[in-house]
């Protein structure tokens, strides 16, 4: 876990793939708890440590996630999050281009509690939640890894990876979506690479980034993101 963001209201960090964000059935140590646990150690505080969860990304993705320190900041922080205010920049890297090569998704998920997953559908389902992301086309190392970058307006559980392989861009490692082959950690290979907002205390300009994965899938893509300036 590597802090990538720090004052007395937030604190970021780069969550590993494989690491869940909060507590569930499996028991599972959380990021959360590790969270916790560096801010009891870092400043010495005695007994229980509050943290509040914001929101979560997958447990096979990494990348950014923010927790509130203060009640104060997370009651701000969650109406941002609320309101589409935060912009949540991802990187993936799929199986195939898109065609276009850059463009806005617009589709209707409806989750699949059973298997814990979702389907897109092209139109409104009675019960679908909408989900809206811009993605573009950045480049490719071989003739089987792009490297897309992904912006989503909307917040949905799964989203990229159902929006992505509804038109054929399949994640690298995304079992659950189409994917052929797991990646040899069980990661799948979607990074939330950069949240932007105003501060809900200090109200000025945050721009968080996160490093991609030390892994060889993600090295080969190291010199084309600096490039880019991802």
């Amino acid at each position: 876990m590597q802090v990538v963001f720090e004052d007395n209201h937030l604190i970021a960090v780069n969550k590993p793939a494989g690491i869940l964000v909060h507590a569930d059935e499996t028991g599972d140590r959380t990021l959360e708890d590790m969270v916790k646990d560096y801010i009891k150690i870092r400043y010495g505080k005695p007994g229980d440590v509050y943290l509040a969860t914001l929101h979560r990304i997958d447990r096979p993705t990494s990348g950014v996630v923010i927790f509130g320190r203060t009640s104060k900041a997370a009651e701000r922080m969650t109406k941002l999050f609320q309101t589409h205010a935060i912009q949540k920049s991802y990187l993936a890297i799929t199986m195939q281009r898109p065609e276009p090569l850059a463009g806005k998704l617009t589709h209707y998920l409806i989750k699949n509690p059973e298997t814990n997953t979702v389907r897109a559908f092209n139109k409104i389902k009675n019960g679908a939640k909408e989900a809206i992301l811009n993605y573009e086309f950045v480049g490719q190392v071989d003739r089987a890894h792009v490297l897309l970058k992904v912006d989503i307006v909307t917040g949905r559980s799964h989203q990229i990876r159902a929006q992505l392989a509804k038109i054929g861009c399949i994640i690298e490692g995304d079992l659950k979506y189409g994917a052929e082959h797991p990646n040899a950690d069980r990661s799948i290979s979607l990074h939330c690479r950069s949240m932007s907002f105003i501060h809900p205390v200090q109200k000025t300009p945050v721009i968080i980034k996160a490093q991609v994965p030390q892994n060889p899938i993600w090295r080969e893509f190291e010199p084309l993101i600096e490039q880019e300036g991802l």
